[in-house]
């Protein structure tokens, strides 16, 4: 008679996701995000206590992220990097969790296996706005970072076509601000210290019939 055993089952190692530190809810959120399957073409970011998935950019703003990268990166502060590398940044105190569109930021930051960077790295964000993301990036993460003492942040309003330039972050949020339409050239403050050309940031193409009815 011939006996069939079954082969014990194999227990699987619990994987451990190392988190930033910060609360329980905060960390709980950045471990879910980090193990989540996010469909091709979004994001996802850790906004106002839930996990946001937000679609990328579109095809016409890679020429203005590729000149304001251009032109920022003679002015980077030594070991910074400028870059639209799809990279989450962490701000434990504010409980958020960005991927911004540009960053510059401290090289050493990046000297990790973690999946998160320390948003304490970093001297640069810009935001392009969508119609899904304009709200946020005017109302929750001008005011984060900010309040996180990132030294300047460049909100592209692309509904409306000007920039606005956020810098002297406080505990408050960022105290002064200037807003210039596309077409312009701005300064942009410490510790940059230049000015950046927006005189080939074009409006939105328009979209012909075939466009709008799909």
């Amino acid at each position: 008679m011939t006996v069939m055993l079954e082969r014990p089952a194999m227990l699987e190692r619990p994987t451990t996701i190392d988190v930033p530190d910060g609360s329980a809810r905060f960390q709980a959120l950045c471990r879910a995000l980090l193990t989540m399957d996010v469909p091709d073409g979004f994001r996802a970011e850790i906004i106002g206590g839930n996990i946001v998935m937000s679609p990328w950019s579109k095809g016409y703003y890679h020429d203005i992220m590729d000149s304001i990268v251009d032109q920022l990166k003679p002015h980077a502060p030594m070991g910074h990097r400028v870059s639209y590398a799809p990279f989450l940044f962490a701000f434990p105190k504010q409980e958020r969790g960005y991927g911004p569109d540009i960053h510059v930021a401290s090289r050493s930051a990046f000297r990790t296996d973690k999946r998160y960077i320390d948003g304490e790295a970093l001297s640069l964000v810009a935001e392009l706005t969508s119609a899904s993301t304009r709200d946020t990036d005017w109302d929750d993460k001008a005011p984060v970072y900010g309040k996180s003492g990132v030294p300047v942040y460049l909100l592209l309003d692309m509904q409306e076509n000007a920039m606005t330039v956020f810098w002297s972050p406080s505990s408050r949020g960022y105290t002064s601000r200037l807003t210039v339409p596309f077409g312009e050239k701005v300064h942009i403050p410490a510790p940059f210290d230049c000015e950046l050309d927006t005189s080939e940031f074009e409006a939105a193409p328009e979209q012909d019939d075939h466009s709008q009815a799909g």
